[in-house]
């Protein structure tokens, strides 16, 4: 057995965490590039504590999921005002943003020569700016990550930025920043992590410290996404949540994901839908059919043990089957008010040119067996 865990140098976990960012950012530098989204939490408290030390901060508002001209906009301020560090302070496009104009910061050429599959692909040379990351959403898990996600609009896709020399250098999981996330997007999100910890468990590349964190996630984002999305105030629900999202990132990072999000990256370039109703919507279909699969091969032989982990998990049933995890699945994607992909306006003649490019993403090697394109049409066809 060999395997690597690799994150960010510091993570603070806890309500009220926040006020940390003053005794961190001096360590930085005098002036910040303050990635930000357009959202529901306010930077008054960030300022206020940046300024108590005698921080000044350059705001770049992100107002959409980061693409090329993005990181080129927010590198170039970050020259031209001088900034030494970066703190995204924001959901899930946020940090990758600022991950990304982190590491543009301290390295040489273009976005492009460093972006997988559309792009050069090189190896980051140097690493990137220093950069605090604070959520203020529990989804992606991007502020322990070692890769960011940018949308190509001529490829009409979206690709990885991917390096350990990218993971942000402090992470801040505050679960109370999460409190004003409005219910769509607690349900989006929270699908996102959730189904995180589920792929990270049966991942072809898990191993005994990513098994730890995605039981952990599973257990907790399963009985607390529901709770979550119908009272935001829930603070135990909330805080269940942030670290089923950190957890994610954790997974995502050190094993890898699977072919839900082999399709997310895809579709999500195609067409304007959130990255966690792709999911949400994909996710009961890619396990059936991983299942499926399995049980026709005699390699991956505890996959259907894990799948049955998982069941178990998430209903809380110790004699649950996969097909009772699976249904429950589907249910609690029923229950958040989450379509199917026909309500993203996905057709059927678009199942072509998503398999064809799926086939290549990250996330599709790291799946636990290889699905064809047979099975793949299928997973899409049930998902819609």
């Amino acid at each position: 057995m060999s395997f690597e865990f690799a994150t960010a140098h510091q993570i603070i976990f806890g309500r009220g965490e926040l006020k940390k960012v003053g005794a961190i950012a001096p360590q930085f530098g005098q002036r910040a590039l303050i990635v930000t989204g357009s959202g529901s939490v306010p930077l008054d408290g960030l300022r206020r504590i940046l300024q108590s030390v005698g921080v000044t901060g350059t705001i770049f508002q992100v107002d959409r999921e980061p693409d090329v001209p993005m990181i080129i906009a927010g590198f170039n301020l970050a020259k031209t005002k001088g900034c030494e560090f970066v703190i995204g302070f924001g959901g899930g496009s946020v940090l990758d943003a600022g991950k990304a104009i982190a590491a543009m910061h301290t390295n040489p050429g273009e976005l492009m020569d460093y972006l997988e599959v559309v792009g050069a692909g090189k190896e980051i040379p140097n690493p990137a700016a220093p950069m605090i990351a604070l959520p203020t959403t529990a989804g992606t898990g991007t502020e322990v990550t070692r890769n960011a996600v940018i949308t190509v609009p001529e490829h009409h896709v979206k690709v990885s930025m991917r390096s350990l020399k990218m993971i942000p250098t402090v992470a801040i999981v505050d679960p109370e920043l999460t409190y004003s996330m409005p219910p769509s997007v607690t349900a989006s999100t929270g699908m996102d992590a959730l189904t995180q910890v589920i792929e990270g468990y049966v991942s072809n590349r898990a191993n005994p410290m990513t098994d730890m964190v995605c039981r952990e996630g599973i257990i907790r984002g399963a009985r607390s996404l529901l709770r979550a999305y119908k009272n935001g105030q829930d603070q135990d629900a909330r805080e269940d949540m942030s670290l089923t999202s950190l957890f994610g990132g954790l997974a995502l990072a050190n094993g890898g994901l699977g072919a839900v999000h082999g399709f997310a990256g895809p579709i999500g370039g195609m067409f304007s839908a959130p990255h966690g109703v792709i999911c949400a919507s994909l996710l009961p279909s890619v396990m059936k059919y991983n299942v499926k699969v399995s049980a026709t091969l005699e390699v991956n032989s505890d996959l259907g043990s894990r799948y049955q982990d998982i069941a178990r998990w998430v209903t809380g049933d110790l004699n649950a089957s996969i097909e009772d995890g699976v249904a429950w699945i589907a249910e609690l994607a029923t229950n958040l008010e989450i379509p199917g992909l026909r309500a993203l306006g996905i057709e059927r003649t678009d199942f072509p040119q998503i398999i064809e490019k799926s086939k290549v993403s990250s996330s599709m090697q790291k799946n636990p067996l290889r699905l064809d394109e047979t099975i793949l049409e299928a997973i899409l066809a049930e998902a819609y």
